[in-house]
């Protein structure tokens, strides 16, 4: 169901048993802020994102067992519709209501089921080890000094799960934009794989071409930054 205000609401797990997720369903959980940001960016137009799943996380997930993914920052959900189509028991996060809201219509027109969870990837309260997959295609995760998003991201892989972690390449070094945006305010592939130790071997930590799809915010960048690291225990 969604409501008038934009949010989803029955469509996300309640917490019970079975379900990775312990928030209350319907509530935004984070910074009121980061939210109202992202709603503001997403309402400025009908369709921000091409409306294709990212090219990366096909090539990726390609040969990977279809089992429970989350998918971090899911915006209108076209990795989230590709994942669940083929398999994949999603769950799907992202801090815009507005997002969420056409996201789940997309899911719908598709006939799959996705799990959507209103919150920052921080204040999501995520069971630890719940998800074979964690998928996070360029996220806008701020960085704190306590690498607190980092940690969550790898804190959800299950023993013997997957990180795939991709980014625009070569953004970590820029200088801050006319605009606002700075560098420094995020986290990059760089700063997750810093913290991998024993309990991870990495598969693949390169720059290559960007399998860009037509359209849609973002189409410009050329190149991505990929991750892929495997949680051994």
């Amino acid at each position: 169901m969604i409501r008038n205000d934009g949010l989803v609401t029955d469509n996300i797990v309640a917490g019970s048993p079975a379900s990775p997720l312990l928030p209350a369903a319907g509530r935004y959980v984070g910074d009121p802020e980061v939210a109202a940001n992202w709603d503001q960016r997403y309402a400025e137009r009908e369709q921000l994102w091409s409306g294709q799943a990212n090219g990366a996380l096909v090539a990726e997930v390609a040969g990977l067992t279809p089992g429970r993914v989350l998918d971090v920052g899911c915006g209108e959900g076209a990795d989230a519709v590709w994942l669940a189509r083929r398999g994949w028991d999603v769950t799907a996060l992202e801090v815009s209501g507005v997002a969420l809201a056409r996201a789940a219509r997309h899911a719908a027109d598709a006939g799959v089921t996705v799990r959507w969870v209103h919150a920052e990837l921080t204040h999501a309260a995520l069971t630890p080890g719940s998800f074979d997959l964690v998928s996070a295609q360029y996220p806008a995760l701020l960085r704190t000094p306590d690498a607190a998003a980092e940690r969550a991201l790898l804190a959800a892989v299950a023993p013997g799960g997957v990180l795939l972690l991709v980014h625009h390449a070569g953004m970590e070094t820029r200088e801050r934009h006319d605009d606002g945006f700075d560098p420094a305010d995020y986290v990059w592939p760089s700063m997750v794989a810093a913290l991998l130790d024993e309990d991870w071997k990495v598969e693949l930590d390169e720059q290559r071409p960007r399998l860009a799809p037509d359209g849609g915010a973002g189409a410009h960048h050329a190149d991505d930054e990929v991750l892929r690291a495997r949680r051994l225990r």
